[in-house]
């Protein structure tokens, strides 16, 4: 039978075992999105294994026609080829996948060293003939010349395999987090196995088999290719459990059913049996308290952690139930988890939400620094980014080990990246309340050395969770603080403009004071002389023509000095009323008359709608003023063809002095802006451009000095009344227009003033 033939059986064997390879060979480079360099060489790694398995299967088929010296010379150079693979194949891992240079990773001198030994073999292969037969001997050892190949290939892979251990060991040694180290105890025994399978291979005590790599080679794709691999603690500690705990009950029972034989055989009526039940009876009871003793055991022996997740929750929400301070609560409630847990270090972040519909939306991490301690600069990142989109999305908590490896996190910004690998922790629990993300837990590493297990972040997103009401609660409160403050220098800033505001007003008024007097004397004098020289028979036309011009002009100037000096009467409360019994229906058609002119320049219909009024109790001249300083400026913001029209009623007020005359101003022009409706009665305020000199009485928009308005009020309000302004708004294309209302009590109600005339 062919089967009988053991050549045809091994060969079968090794060609199967080339087979399986190549399912690691296609996982590879399925699965290498984010590892596409360890991908490539964990490839190239079994193939090269599966190749020499190949001509192994080959050779024992009789396909290969090459003697048995020159296929274990094969495998010697294939072991030595390996070696060089995995060495790099373990920078690669251990380096660009923890974030370091890819040249780094690469390690371009092992390739270097790889190619210079190649080449050698080639040369003392091609160069074998031409040896001596021996090249060295100590008169006990000899050294072939057809051995130097071997001796050589033995060379590079003891160096390549040196190579692999001392990368190993330092890769472990500057790994601090616990699942980078996990994930690197995988590679302890991949080597022990490399190395067992190589030596035996080398030794010439396996004949072509290569088993043993080809577990190695199963566990490096199921290392690199497995993201979360299972803690190495845990395994090693269920199989400790395991066997001392089967190792005690058969040392138990076989102890128990020994010494029964021994004291109870002589026993008349022994019962194997019954003294066999009798002892798994004792065994069963004994199991439970048995198997809890060996797991403390262990975990003692393994420094395992002993945290008890509900004390740790109820003792941690009692703690910070009731705080309000921020940074006591990050004091707190960091140090809690700290101490329960066993933690190196912990931060408390508070998370604020930045942008608007039309601006991208960001969050900023803040510190809140415990008693003590320096803040940590903030860090902002997008709402895409895939660190945010996680915790926004998923709600729990993200593994340092996950931003380091998982491909999923290679997008994040290099700045995020290097942010949050500067704070040395291990966990990062995101903290909701209200469905809105409003803090950030950065815990770790443990104590023990220890990572993360999945109960302890179930215990972590519990804390989390007792967190959010204690850190919103504390969080308004501080945004509370945080508003008082702004609002006390916003106050201390309002008083100081306001005091900036008033020493201005007092600026102006003693200004308007100082020239409304000092302007006085000079202007009477030269009015004086001018209307001297206009009634001199001696001057003829064209000087009269001149100084008409000129007396013109003096008058507008006593105008303006008048209203400067009546504002500063205002101001200094000093204003003077000439109380009399005034017509106000004739004093404004006597207003209205001496402004016709001006109106009919404009084109403009002037209507005076006056019923019958009361007599009133009131300075003639301040009225006068008022009501020709309301006119003038409808006349000026009306535009050519409009309409202004006076007309009043008589009115009382419950809450005001009585009996009133109301007189209303309206007119067809621009109107007012409603924003304006109480600045426009200010000093100098200027509605339009202010290149608009003040003489341009009748010109529409004509500019002014300002101060109508405000004496108007001044004068209004000294008598006990009130001034306002009623209009849809400000339109220079559709004029809406606007109503000046004026109210003034037919009995006199003086106030702020002092009078000169006894009140009634």
């Amino acid at each position: 039978m062919l089967l009988a033939d053991p050549q045809l059986v091994t060969g079968i064997a090794y060609l199967i075992e080339a087979a399986l390879y190549l399912p690691v060979v296609v996982l590879s480079l399925i699965r290498q999105r984010g590892r596409e360099m360890t991908a490539y060489l964990l490839s190239f790694y079994a193939l090269v294994a599966a190749l020499l398995q190949v001509a192994q299967g080959w050779w024992f088929l009789g396909k290969f026609n090459v003697d048995a010296e020159t296929l274990l010379f094969l495998q010697h150079s294939g072991a030595f080829t390996l070696a060089l693979l995995l060495v790099l194949l373990l920078r690669a891992f251990a380096h660009v996948e923890f974030a370091e240079s890819l040249a780094d990773a690469f390690a371009w001198e092992w390739l270097l060293i790889g190619a210079g030994l190649s080449a050698g073999l080639i040369v003392l292969i091609d160069r074998l003939p031409y040896l001596p037969a021996v090249v060295w001997t100590n008169g006990q050892w000899v050294l072939p010349g057809e051995r130097l190949p071997f001796v050589l290939a033995v060379a590079g892979w003891v160096l390549f395999t040196g190579g692999a251990i001392v990368t190993l060991r330092q890769a472990y040694r500057n790994t601090r987090q616990a699942l980078h180290r996990n994930r690197l105890t995988y590679w302890v025994p991949i080597l022990i196995l490399t190395i067992t399978n190589d030596l035996l291979l080398l030794s010439e005590v396996q004949q072509g088999s290569n088993i043993l790599r080809l577990a190695a080679t199963s566990l490096i794709g199921y290392t690199v290719l497995t993201h979360h691999l299972p803690d190495v603690r845990q395994i090693v500690r269920r199989v400790l459990i395991y066997f001392i705990t089967t190792l005690l009950i058969v040392t138990f029972y076989v102890a128990g059913f020994t010494a029964s034989q021994y004291v109870f055989q002589a026993i008349p009526g022994y019962n194997p049996l019954f003294i066999g039940a009798v002892i798994a009876l004792l065994m069963a009871l004994i199991f439970t308290p048995l198997l809890g003793w060996v797991r403390r055991l262990v975990d003692h022996w393994l420094h395992m952690d002993q945290a008890d997740p509900g004390r740790t929750l109820n003792e941690y929400g009692q703690s910070i139930s009731n705080i309000l301070d921020m940074q006591r609560l990050a004091s707190i409630a960091v140090g809690l988890i700290m101490e329960a847990m066993g933690l190196q270090r912990g931060f408390l972040f508070l998370v604020d939400r930045q942008g608007g519909s039309e601006a991208p939306t960001t969050y900023q991490l803040r510190s809140v620094p415990g008693e003590g301690e320096q803040g940590i600069p903030p860090l902002t990142f997008a709402e895409d980014s895939p660190i945010a989109r996680y915790l926004l999305r998923e709600r729990r908590p993200l593994l340092q080990y996950d931003i380091d490896l998982h491909p999923d996190f290679r997008k994040a910004g290099e700045e995020e990246r290097r942010w949050f690998t500067r704070l040395e922790t291990e966990v990062y629990v995101p903290i909701f309340a209200k469905g809105e993300w409003i803090g950030l837990l950065a815990l770790g590493p443990k104590l023990s050395g220890n990572r993360f297990t999945e109960s302890d972040l179930i215990t972590l997103s519990a804390l989390a969770n007792q967190t959010a009401v204690a850190l919103e609660n504390a969080r308004l409160v501080d945004d509370l603080m945080r508003l008082n403050r702004e609002l006390r220098e916003t106050t201390r800033a309002l008083n100081k403009a306001n005091r900036d505001l008033e020493r201005l007003d007092r600026t102006k008024s003693d200004f308007i004071s100082i020239a409304s007097h000092e302007l006085r004397t000079p202007l009477t004098v030269i009015r004086g002389y001018t209307e001297m020289l206009l009634e001199s028979p001696e001057a003829d036309e064209t000087l009269r023509t001149t100084l008409r011009g000129i007396h013109k002009g003096i008058m507008r100037l006593h105008e303006i000095m008048d209203s400067m000096f009546d504002i500063a009467r205002i101001d200094s409360r000093t204003l003077q009323l000439h109380l009399e019994e005034v017509d106000i229906a004739a004093l404004v058609r006597s207003v209205a008359a001496e402004l016709a002119d001006r109106a009919a320049q404009r084109k403009q219909t002037l209507a005076i709608k006056l019923p019958d009024l009361p007599t009133v109790q009131a300075d003639p001249s301040g009225l006068r003023k008022v009501f020709y300083n309301l006119i003038e400026n409808a006349i000026k913001f009306t535009p050519d063809g409009g309409k202004i029209t006076v007309h009043g009623q008589t009115t009382t007020s419950d809450t005001g002095p009585g009996e009133m005359v109301e007189v209303v101003v309206s007119d067809t022009g621009v109107g007012v802006d409603p924003t304006f409706r109480d600045l426009i009665f200010s000093k100098f305020y200027q509605p339009g451009e202010l290149d608009k000199h003040s003489t341009a009485k009748t010109r529409f928009k004509g500019g002014g000095i300002g101060l109508g308005l405000a004496l108007a009020r001044g004068i209004v309000e000294a008598h006990g009344g009130r001034i306002w302004v009623e209009s849809p708004g400000y339109d220079e294309v559709h004029f809406p227009g606007s109503d000046f209302h004026v109210l003034i009590p037919v009995k006199a109600h003086v106030r702020s003033i002092t009078p000169s005339t006894p009140q009634p």
